[in-house]
């Protein structure tokens, strides 16, 4: 949207729209692809597609992705 606005630029709004949208349904179909090899309950695989449509939802949920990995006694992505 700045660059739509404030550059003057609308036809970028295409181009970066495509790539959210892209990315929307990436994180979509990754999220129930873990929750079924993981066995994740309803509710955590709901919470996390939830997550996708609230703005900053992925760092939370990804903080507590993080922090429940720690508790179990595993690494997470960034020290393995």
């Amino acid at each position: 949207m700045p660059l739509k606005y404030l550059a003057g630029r609308p036809e970028m709004v295409r181009v970066v729209g495509m790539a959210h949208g892209l990315l929307f349904v990436v994180f979509v179909f990754m999220v129930l692809q873990v929750a079924f090899e993981h066995r994740w309950p309803f509710r955590r695989a709901l919470a996390a597609l939830a997550a996708s449509v609230l703005p900053f939802g992925t760092f939370v949920l990804d903080a507590r992705l993080l922090r429940g990995l720690d508790a179990r006694g595993k690494t997470g992505p960034a020290t393995a």
